[in-house]
C-alpha cells in the first residue's frame, strides 16, 4: 500500500515538472525575437551597397593591367616597405616561413625548366612561377599585409612589387614602376601557362 502511494506521488511530481518545463519553453519562445518574414523572394538581410562602397571594393586588377591606379614606386623604396610590412611573415630575405608563409624570392636554377610536377621540392617563387606582374600588384594591394589588407597605398604597392621583381632578377634593382612600366614587365614563366578555356559545355 505504501509503495502504491509512493508511485502515485512520484507520478504527480513528474507531471508537475513536465508542466513547468513546458511552460518554461513556451515563455522562452514568446520572448525570442520573431523571425523576419520572407518577403517577395528576399530575407531582408544586408543592404544595397552605395556607389562609393562599390568603388572602394572594386580594386581587382586583371592580367592586362588596365585597372592599375596612378602612382609609382621604386625597388629601393620597396625594400623599406617590405622590411616594415612583409618581412615579419615572409622573412627578411623573402625566404618564407613554412608552413604558413610562402617563399617569395628565389631563382633556384632547378625551377628554370618549370619541371615542378616531376620534382615537388623545387621552390616556387615570384621569379619562376608567377605569370603576370600586374596580378602581383593586384594580390598585394587587396590581400596584404595579412592583418591589415588593403592598407598599403598605391605608391607603396608599386614599390613592393618593384622590390620583389628586382630581388627575383626580373627587373633591375634601380627600377621604378608605374602602371605603364608594370604592364610592360614580362615574367620569366609567362609562356609556361595557358588560358583556361573550359566552359559549362566543355569539361
Amino acid at each position: 500500500m505504501k509503495r502504491a502511494l509512493f508511485l502515485v506521488a512520484l507520478a504527480a511530481c513528474g507531471g508537475e515538472a513536465a508542466d513547468r518545463s513546458t511552460a518554461a519553453v513556451a515563455a522562452a519562445d514568446a520572448s525570442y525575437p520573431a523571425v523576419r518574414e520572407y518577403d517577395r523572394g528576399h530575407f531582408r538581410i544586408g543592404a544595397t551597397p552605395t556607389k562609393a562602397q562599390l568603388v572602394a571594393w572594386n580594386t581587382d586588377i586583371g592580367p592586362e593591367g588596365a585597372e592599375l591606379p596612378e602612382g609609382r614606386g621604386s625597388a629601393r623604396e620597396g625594400a623599406q616597405v617590405f622590411a616594415q610590412q612583409c618581412a615579419a611573415c615572409h622573412g627578411a630575405e623573402g625566404q618564407g616561413l613554412e608552413p604558413l608563409y610562402p617563399l617569395l624570392i628565389s631563382r633556384d636554377p632547378r625551377g628554370e625548366g618549370f619541371d615542378f610536377a616531376s620534382d615537388p621540392k623545387i621552390p616556387r617563387s615570384i621569379g619562376n612561377y608567377w605569370p603576370h606582374a600586374t596580378t602581383l600588384y593586384d594580390y598585394i594591394r587587396r590581400a596584404m599585409p595579412l592583418y591589415t589588407p588593403g592598407s598599403l597605398s598605391a605608391d607603396e604597392t608599386y614599390a613592393v612589387v618593384a622590390y620583389l621583381l628586382a630581388a627575383n632578377k626580373v627587373i633591375p634593382d634601380t627600377a621604378t614602376l608605374d602602371a605603364t612600366a608594370l604592364r610592360a614587365v614580362q615574367m620569366p614563366a609567362r609562356d609556361k601557362f595557358v588560358p583556361d578555356d573550359r566552359s559549362p559545355t566543355r569539361p
